[in-house]
């Protein structure tokens, strides 16, 4: 099969059985037509067949290497500048149709699978068996132009003990028995975003594993359909209230679910296999086979997409309402302008300054797109904070569109204009505002952009430790030591 159309997309995700539980109802298929789900599923689709549209098929697919077919950019393994650069513009296509709000799109995982592929000899070293295993994984994901999302991390219990210590060592997903032709997985992971409708579930390790025999039962990576019998997913609760695409416009688009995942005996066949008890392998998943790179090559492109919007939207606002020409709105307006700005800066020196690793990938620099990653958690809280200042009131007098077709319609005509808008245009405008800053679907955008990489905290360790400073310390000690 080639690269999926939404139709395609669709009919597979209809003959699909997964278990989710949600809102005390449990669903065992029927996934795109429940409200929770069926609209953000419809955008799904909508992004399938933008592969096929005349405008952007170009960017957004490629000539499989071993079908002829064409498949997502995604997968494409760069060799040259021109792939990396054909890759970001594969992403961006996405994000902007999302305006950034859908955080996990397929490309995101295909960028991982891509790299981890590539990197087969490396699973190899642990056995030759996983090396072709990801291997053929990867052509398969490629191939059917899978859906895949991915957990990593154990259940939030008692964060006072290791995730593997939860509950004496029998809460968190691990391997309790093998037999002939596979392992066997008890137990619970997080965070599972947009699980009820896609295809695959990638088990991928956490990377924080101490080595010991203890965390042996706990260290592996695998893929399983989504359906597999014993996988079950609880959903928190949906924030698209199935409302009007006016009323919402965000929410009723691009709510991804998040799921706890739990694994009730799951049978994981020896083929569908990339690492098996062994840490050290494990802890270095990411970093060793330039997943993690990849993976923010991606995720850098999505967030500037974002912050093109913010910047798009708060001009709006501040042209709908005149206050474009005072200073303090300015100042606001150029924070957005240089973190915008800030992260092309990022993604220009990340491709400018690519290497070919060692299992012959173009890869781009990770010095300036670890930055980003850094970065973008703390400056995306800023964008709400921002926009709620300079709506302020306006924000609160938001009509509904039955408002604007009802009896009280002279009324938001007459008194909900604005400097350049009508009053429906106004309220329209406004809602789209509330829907990114104020709203429940707004809250958890900015929940979801600072924990995007895991703990900001833990982040900025991991990134100091990472970070060769030898050469500056020895800098200022010559001048220390300078007569």
């Amino acid at each position: 099969m080639a690269a999926r159309t939404g139709k395609e997309y669709l009919e597979r995700l209809a003959a699909s059985r997964p278990t989710v539980h949600i809102q005390g109802e449990t669903l065992t298929g029927g996934i795109q037509e429940h409200p929770a789900f069926r609209n953000v599923v419809r955008t799904y689709a909508e992004l399938y067949d933008l592969q096929h549209s005349d405008e952007h098929k170009d960017v957004l697919t490629y000539t499989s290497p071993t079908s002829g077919e064409p498949v997502g950019t995604s997968f494409l393994t760069p060799k040259t500048p021109n792939d990396l650069v054909k890759r970001r513009k594969a992403f961006k296509v996405w994000a902007d149709h999302s305006n950034g709000m859908l955080g996990r799109t397929g490309d995101y995982m295909n960028s991982s699978l891509m790299a981890l592929a590539s990197a087969a000899d490396w699973f190899a070293q642990a056995d030759p068996a996983f090396g072709e295993n990801i291997r053929r994984y990867y052509e398969k994901a490629r191939e059917e132009d899978l859906l895949c999302t991915h957990t990593l991390i154990p259940p939030q219990v008692n964060r006072a003990v290791a995730g593997t210590q939860q509950a004496g060592g029998k809460l968190a997903a691990r391997i309790v028995r093998e037999d002939d032709n596979g392992v066997v997985i008890s137990g619970a992971r997080m965070l599972a975003t947009i699980a009820p409708f896609a295809d695959e579930m990638l088990v991928f390790p956490s990377t924080v594993l101490r080595g010991t025999p203890e965390d042996k039962p706990y260290s592996y990576a695998f893929a399983i359909p989504n359906d597999t019998p014993g996988l079950r997913y609880i959903a928190r609760e949906p924030l698209d209230y199935d409302r009007p695409r006016h009323d919402h416009p965000l929410a009723s688009r691009f709510e991804e679910s998040d799921c706890v995942v739990v694994f009730d005996d799951v049978h994981v066949p020896f083929e569908r296999c990339f690492a098996l008890g062994d840490a050290e392998l494990c802890n270095g998943f990411y970093s060793q086979t330039s997943s993690v790179v990849h993976m923010t090559h991606q995720v850098v492109t999505r967030t500037t997409a974002k912050t093109e919007y913010i910047l798009g939207l708060v001009t709006l606002l501040t042209e709908a309402i005149g206050i474009e020409q005072f200073q303090h709105v300015q100042e606001d307006v150029a924070e957005i302008i240089t973190t915008l700005e800030t992260l092309r800066a990022f993604l220009r020196a990340a491709e400018a300054d690519a290497e070919v690793n060692e299992y012959g990938v173009l890869t781009p620099a990770f010095a300036p797109l670890n930055a980003a990653r850094n970065l973008y958690p703390k400056l995306y809280q800023r964008f709400p904070q921002i926009l709620r200042k300079l709506g302020a009131s306006g924000l609160m007098a938001t009509p509904t569109e039955l408002d604007i077709q009802g009896p009280g319609a002279a009324d938001i005509e007459a008194y909900l204009q604005s400097a350049t808008l009508t009053g429906p245009e106004r309220v329209k405008l406004f809602r789209l505002v509330w829907d990114t800053c104020i709203s429940a679907f707004s809250s958890r955008q900015a929940l979801y952009e600072y924990y995007f990489f895991g703990d900001p905290v833990r982040m900025a360790g991991a990134y100091v430790k990472s970070y060769d400073r030898e050469p500056y310390k020895a800098r200022v000690q010559a001048f220390l030591d300078r007569a």
